[in-house]
């Protein structure tokens, strides 16, 4: 089985799962997940809960004891916030390269699903008719401790976005795309490094090549260790074929890591 997962105390989340209802012909499924009602679609729930999603560590072990299945993919549907309050429709994997500020643990990663987050950057981007900003997120915020492939699509990055019923029914024709899809996709899997917060050349890369990202390590978390870029890689769904660094974006200890790790463990390096 597969899981929504939404929250009743973020407007866009509620606005996704409104639109995944209305459009896609969810029903109520008859039993309930921390205390809310959960839709079910053929092999997919919405499952809805009370408080932060970030802060929802081990959740795929809370739906093995309240609904009796381990989930294979968890795709949360969230609200963006920034201060610059841009109005964008971003994806991510979830995770901390240093201090949890988040949600999630000190240096812990979830598993990234990059053919599922490469989907929903394709599809977002195809059905934006809003002139909204479409890219990925780096590597950020809880939950970390996850062990099923996750990712979080969302609205950003202020009220009036999360309310847009027109995003709604973006996102959630994207969940559903993602969903049917991300099974059968094959991509060139790589890990990213470098590059401010919204990944600019990751993205552009991801929309016109065949280069699907896993986790990505921002500048700003540099220096990143040989460790925490092994561990990125073993928190990866699929095989791992390259290790892609924004040259200018990057710190110079990290990104010659980075070069060497991908020698040492015979991946391309892919140099921007």
């Amino acid at each position: 089985m597969k899981v929504i997962m939404t929250t009743k105390i973020d407007l866009a989340s509620m606005n996704i799962m409104d639109r995944l209802i209305e459009n896609f012909g969810f029903k109520e499924y008859g039993r309930s997940f921390d205390n809310n009602p959960v839709y079910y679609k053929n092999d997919t729930l919405i499952l809805t809960t009370n408080g932060e999603m970030i802060y929802y560590d081990n959740l795929d072990e809370s739906v093995a004891k309240q609904l009796g299945f381990k989930p294979e993919i968890i795709v949360f549907a969230s609200r963006h916030s920034s201060r610059q309050k841009m109005p964008a429709l971003t994806t991510h994997v979830t995770g901390n390269w240093g201090n949890a500020m988040y949600g999630g643990k000190d240096g812990s990663l979830a598993v990234a699903q990059p053919n599922a987050m490469k989907l929903a950057l394709l599809k977002l981007s195809e059905l934006n008719d809003l002139g909204w900003t479409v890219c990925y997120e780096a590597t950020h915020h809880g939950p970390s401790e996850l062990e099923v492939p996750s990712l979080f699509i969302e609205i950003g990055s202020g009220e009036e976005e999360w309310k847009n019923e027109r995003a709604g029914e973006i996102v959630a024709e994207t969940i559903m795309h993602v969903l049917r899809g991300y099974q059968r996709a094959k991509f060139k899997i790589a890990i990213g490094i470098g590059g401010g917060h919204y990944a600019p050349k990751q993205t552009k890369r991801a929309l016109e090549t065949d280069v699907a990202f896993s986790h990505i390590a921002p500048k700003y978390t540099h220096p990143v260790s040989r460790e925490m870029l092994i561990r990125a890689i073993e928190r990866t769904s699929g095989k791992v074929d390259a290790i892609y660094v924004d040259w200018k974006g990057s710190k110079g200890e990290t990104r010659q890591m980075a070069k060497a790790l991908a020698g040492e463990l015979g991946l391309e390096f892919i140099k921007d």
